[in-house]
Formats: C-alpha cells, structure tokens, sequence
C-alpha cells in the first residue's frame, strides 16, 4: 500500500493527499490538485528510514 501525504495545494490552499511511490526513491514529478486541477511539482526524498518528505510548489516557481 502505497503512504499518503497531506500537503497543500500552492493554487487554491486546499489540503490534499499525494500518495507517494516510496519504492522509487527521490523524485519530482508532476500531479494536477485534486480540487483547481492545476498542475503542481511534487518533491519527494527520502530519509534513511525511507520516510518520505514531500514538498509541493506551483509549476511556475520551479
């Protein structure tokens, strides 16, 4: 089963949950929210537990 996270999308401010591939290691990739439907980079890395540290920001500020 794949962990949920909560973040916040940087367009509308809802909370939403990103399920993370924690199998694949450090990422970034792009996920549309779940609410506005704009497209938001999703930073994942990983800690030496494998816990994964997401941080999202909008497309335009990468």
């Amino acid at each position: 089963m794949l962990p949920g996270v909560e973040v916040q999308c940087p367009y509308c401010g809802e909370a939403i949950v990103l399920l993370i591939d924690d199998s694949a290691g450090d990422q970034r990739y792009i996920e549309d929210c779940q609410v506005c439907c704009r497209p938001i980079v999703v930073d994942v890395q990983l800690d030496e537990d494998g816990v994964p540290d997401v941080t999202v920001h909008a497309e335009d500020e990468a």
